[in-house]
């Protein structure tokens, strides 16, 4: 290579590199520029939704009584007593005022209002305040404590600034949300986090699967609206947990699916009108789907059926496990009682069940479950049973002490006649029944599926299903009242 030709290459590559310099130079000057600037803002979508969404204020008026002390008949102290507290009652308990504070939303520009039950229950006179000042009385429409929302409505002179429900089941975690309230009674303010979470189960009640959000959510911010960053409304804040009462990123709300249908029944009926199929349920553990011959434990498994219910009068039995309704799937059993109250009332639904491993459909009724009556007790009971041959061989395999359901048993531990099976009388400490909680006072109604009325129909039914080589066994047990439940037990290996 000729000595031109070596001083045009050096001087090519000395461009070069100059020109990847001035580039990655460039790269930093625009990340350092991006980052000073932070994120996008959202101050025009905040302006925008500000105005439709509302502080809530309540006042109820609380009498106050002092008691008068209880003194024996005849007390000299007794007529004393009596005259100064009745002085105290006239002169200084005078009916005093709490006030509440919350948040909510405007959802029709006629005055429709949207919060949470919690925020208005028992009011005496609920007062709406919008962001421009105005003040309006408010009266309720209707209001759900199961799901924790009511529907408020106020009179306005001029039609009032709303916001639109989106639908909250497309909304991802990791999606940008925002909310807008009124913590410790501040104002309108506005947070911004992301969806934590979905389909949370906080103990608030079986009908609502929660968003969990990380935007700052405090007291005061209960009934406002968790926005999508188009600016429709996905949930409305009701809950957090907090070891403090604030916010620590942990803040939950009711997803705008399952809000919207409730808001509209409250706005036409002053109530809701939820489905009812009329069984008691209880999850599939996986010892449960074992003994139930199941490939998963999907569904929702009956362990009582409702005598006057629409599942009875369809053929639904218990130890079906239900596993679609309505053409929906029944992924968990805390998924059922959803997807009913979701249902409308009086429509005829399909129901897919799994019964001793074959597949069966049956055509139900829904009820309504305002209508129904739902009484649950679980009431134990301790008690001691003189022990035989039989019982001792239960007692080894079960870990239970067992007698036949005699008229003076069912006295002494209060069962009703509808019960019909074998009285567990004694439960040992130490043995897996204990670990289920099972009691003393509870009957045994069926072994395996089977019907038993006697402690060696148990014995023998035991010893049936060990020797096919079970490790477990699946016991319908009844309480006192006759309801229901399964459970999967462990044998012992003692003999």
């Amino acid at each position: 290579m000729n000595a031109l030709a070596k001083k045009l290459e050096l001087a090519g590559v000395g461009h070069l590199l100059t020109v990847v310099a001035v580039l990655a130079a460039a790269q930093f000057a625009w990340a350092h520029h991006a980052a000073a600037r932070g994120p996008v803002s959202v101050a025009d979508l905040a302006e925008q939704l500000s105005p439709a969404v509302v502080n809530i204020s309540t006042s109820q008026t609380v009498s106050q009584s002092i008691p008068v002390p209880e003194l024996p008949d005849g007390s000299p102290l007794q007529e004393f007593f009596e005259d100064f507290f009745k002085r105290q009652q006239r002169d200084d308990a005078q009916p005093q005022t709490r006030s509440s504070l919350g948040s909510g939303f405007v959802i029709d520009p006629s005055g429709i209002i949207v919060t949470n039950r919690h925020v208005i229950a028992d009011a005496d006179e609920i007062e709406v305040t919008f962001p421009d000042q105005t003040k309006l009385i408010a009266k309720v429409l209707g209001q759900d404590s199961k799901t924790d929302i009511a529907v408020l409505k106020v009179e306005s002179d001029k039609p009032l600034p709303s916001l639109k429900f989106g639908t909250s089941k497309v909304i991802r975690v990791g999606d940008w949300v925002m909310a807008i309230g009124n913590p410790f009674g501040l104002g309108g303010t506005v947070t911004l986090g992301i969806v934590s979470a979905r389909n949370r189960e906080i103990t608030e009640g079986p009908y609502v699967d929660y968003i969990q959000t990380d935007a700052a959510i405090n007291r005061g911010n209960s009934g406002g609206p968790l926005f999508n960053m188009e600016g429709e409304v996905i949930g409305i804040n009701t809950a957090i947990i907090s070891p403090t009462g604030g916010s620590i990123g942990l803040g939950f709300a009711i997803p705008s699916d399952t809000a919207q249908a409730i808001v509209a029944q409250l706005q036409e009926f002053g109530e809701t009108r939820r489905g009812w199929l009329g069984v008691r349920i209880q999850t599939i553990t996986d010892e449960l789907a074992e003994t139930f011959g199941l490939d998963s434990n999907k569904g929702a498994l009956v362990a009582d059926v409702m005598t006057d219910g629409p599942a009875k009068a369809a053929g639904i039995e218990p130890g079906d496990v239900i596993v679609s309704f309505d053409g929906k799937d029944v992924p968990e059993m805390r998924d059922l009682p959803r997807i009913v109250a979701e249902t409308e009332v009086g429509k005829e639904v399909d129901v897919m069940v799994i019964r001793k491993g074959d597949e069966k459909s049956f055509s139900v009724t829904l009820g309504r479950l305002e209508d129904a009556e739902k009484a649950q007790t679980k009431v134990s009971s301790d008690g001691t049973q003189k022990e035989d041959n039989t019982a001792d061989k239960v007692k080894s395999s079960l870990g239970l002490k067992l007698s036949l359901l005699t008229d003076d048993l069912r006295e002494q531990y209060k069962i009703t006649d509808k019960v019909k099976g074998v009285l567990i009388t004694e439960v040992d400490a130490a043995s897996s029944a204990a670990e289920k909680s099972i009691s003393a006072g509870d009957v045994i109604v069926e072994v395996g599926q089977q019907k038993v009325a006697s402690p060696d129909e148990v014995l023998n039914r035991v010893e049936e299903l060990k020797d096919k080589g079970l490790k477990s066994i699946l016991l319908t047990l009844a309480n006192k009242n006759n309801d229901l439940r399964f459970l999967a037990l462990r044998l012992s290996s003692k003999e």
